[in-house]
């Protein structure tokens, strides 16, 4: 399975992406990662959930050659919503999300550390939103929790990454760790969350949420809306076929 769940005895529920060779995921992983975060929000067992993953990188985004491999729009729009949900997911979880970010987190990646509560880093950390390379949009919503807005605005134009390190000054993430210490920094900083009566932190979760300036989901899925009509002009089709070696354009 791409995605596991393991609930620690201490009240820390590890949700772990494992999906070779870069992470990124299928329309079928999106849906996982939301329903490992669902699950999390009704166990009242779990007091806060550190978001790992395996392999080189967090997070490479949606699987491009699953989408460039299926006839018609059925992948893009799984693909869609299946972001939407595994992003909405982790935003509304019930109680804290830290993130645990190892190499690349890249387009649907920077979707849900976006959303996350509290993001740990490795020294090897970088992240970017190249959806243009792509032909589609998204995720701007959740870079611009990371980052100001021009710096947002110059990331995604340019196709540009930003090291966790550079971060760090913003408030954004954390700490940047060595790789090897990685979990160790998100299971403390969980663990102080986990110590506290989940009572409190789940009603301090809903509190900040109501009380956040942005809608992060209605601004993600207004990003959606200009990524469909890219895709009905052909548009990401001829971009997404030169990154897969694809020719679905051509069809």
């Amino acid at each position: 399975m791409p995605i596991t769940s393991e609930l620690r005895p201490d009240g820390i529920r590890v949700v772990t992406m494992d999906a070779p060779p870069v992470n990124a995921l299928t329309v079928q992983g999106w849906y996982d990662v939301a329903a490992a975060l669902d699950e999390a929000s009704g166990d009242l067992q779990t007091h806060v959930v550190v978001l790992r993953a395996e392999g080189r990188g967090f997070n490479a985004g949606v699987d491009i050659k699953e989408m460039q491999h299926t006839t018609g729009f059925d992948a893009l729009i799984g693909a869609n919503k299946g972001c939407f949900a595994a992003f909405k997911a982790v935003y509304e979880c019930a109680v804290p999300v830290v993130a645990a970010v190892n190499g690349f987190c890249l387009g649907g990646g920077v979707g849900l550390v976006g959303n996350a509560d509290c993001i740990v880093a490795s020294d090897d950390a970088y992240f970017g939103v190249p959806e243009v390379k792509q032909g589609a949009l998204g995720a701007a919503t959740h870079m611009a929790r990371l980052v100001p807005q021009h710096m947002m605005r110059t990331l995604y134009f340019t196709a540009r990454t930003i090291k966790a390190a550079d971060l760090v000054q913003f408030g954004s993430v954390l700490e940047v760790v060595p790789r090897d210490q990685l979990d160790d920094a998100a299971l403390k900083v969980a663990g102080e969350i986990a110590a506290h009566d989940t009572r409190v932190i789940r009603a301090a979760k809903e509190c900040l949420n109501g009380i956040d300036p942005i809608d992060v989901n209605k601004s993600y899925r207004f990003e959606q809306g200009f990524t469909m009509e890219l895709n009905l002009a052909g548009v990401s089709d001829e971009l997404r076929d030169t990154f897969a070696g694809t020719d679905k354009a051509q069809k």
